[in-house]
């Protein structure tokens, strides 16, 4: 069960007086009455974010490093307890199954990912496990996020251990007389950490991040921020029709110096042809707000489509989407709405 449909979590988001709104098929917070003000503290002091549509499933035995090693586009078999590395799983065809922040522990690895591809992945992976010792099992985990520079300081004030510089890092610890996992994740925007709290203490753990400092954040402020930082989040912006180079993530989720992987020979293909792809995800800066799944054309052609649309205060409407390799160039001007946009690399830039 997701965090978001708990009934202390739920209460909470009531609380702060949350607007609750359907996207990506999830119910979301969109806002807690001010998305500019949350949009602020989190660029500039910090915010608390509910996670709701990720989960953990946990590998147990003595080969699980070994069996994710052949399988996920990341080296992780060198990973030791408190270190940790963005990976894919992908299809046999390439094409991306699921994002998968990859955390080893001591006596487990954790694999945080879109909760609803919690079970197919579990099936993929004890697809291939063959006779490997390893046992895999989803754990009721709620998923935070505290992001915003000074993040660590609220987790400092909450009894929490900041973990180490590298993306990634974590370490166990306590907040609200509850045992969490704090990673320093890359996938934020602007920096931050998520906390893995079990299930039950959710609204213990959120509320003690809160007095710690961090400010309830909803989506309309994360989506703004993670545009313009060109952080993609699966499901919004990665999914199944999805290739890891069309994604703009190869480097973070992909070492090209491992060997055989579901779907590698895919990527090396591609690599192979210099890394070229009919379509990749792209910024943009818009000329009127818009909305996820709005076409970009160009001279009436449809080259592509919104993914995510936000309206940034600092920026004005701002999207991520997929176009073409014909408008991949950074100035490229397409429309969206009948309105004119420009392709940029980054927002921000």
């Amino acid at each position: 069960m997701p965090a978001s449909e708990s009934l202390p979590l739920r209460a909470l988001h009531a609380a702060f007086g949350g607007v609750i709104v359907e996207r990506d098929g999830r119910r979301r917070v969109a806002s807690y009455g001010e998305a500019g003000g949350e949009y602020a503290a989190a660029r500039g002091r910090s915010g608390l974010v509910d996670l709701e549509e990720r989960g953990v499933l946990e590998a147990n035995g003595p080969k699980r490093q070994a069996l994710l090693q052949g399988l996920l586009s990341n080296e992780v078999a060198s990973l030791q307890p408190g270190q940790g590395r963005r990976a894919a799983l992908l299809t046999a065809k390439g094409a991306v199954q699921a994002l998968l922040r990859v955390l080893v522990d001591a006596d487990v690895v954790a694999l945080e990912m879109e909760a609803a591809r919690l079970e197919d992945v579990r099936r993929t992976l004890e697809h291939y496990r063959v006779a490997a010792p390893v046992r895999f099992g989803v754990r009721p985990t709620a998923v935070l996020a505290v992001i915003g520079p000074e993040a660590g300081e609220v987790l400092r004030a909450a009894g929490a251990e900041v973990p180490a510089v590298e993306d990634e890092s974590h370490a166990r610890c306590t907040i609200a007389g509850q045992r969490v996992r704090v990673v320093r994740a890359g996938d934020l925007p602007g920096g931050g950490f998520v906390v893995h709290a079990p299930f039950a203490a959710a609204a213990a753990v959120w509320q003690a991040l809160h007095f710690a400092g961090a400010r309830p954040v909803g989506r309309d402020a994360v989506d703004a921020l993670r545009v313009e930082a060109f952080r993609p989040w699966a499901p919004a912006d990665v999914g199944e029709d999805n290739l890891l180079h069309e994604t703009g993530l190869l480097s973070e989720c992909h070492s090209p110096a491992k060997g055989c992987y579901l779907g590698q020979e895919v990527v090396a293909r591609l690599e192979a042809r210099g890394g070229n792809v009919n379509r990749a995800l792209r910024g943009l800066r818009l000329g009127a707000p818009a909305a996820a799944g709005d076409a970009i054309a160009v001279e009436a052609k449809e080259v592509g489509r919104l993914t995510t649309a936000a309206v940034s205060p600092r920026l004005g409407p701002i999207a991520l989407g997929y176009v073409h390799r014909s408008a991949f160039a950074a100035g490229t001007v397409v429309l969206v709405n009948g309105t004119p946009a420009t392709v940029v690399t980054r927002v921000e830039e």
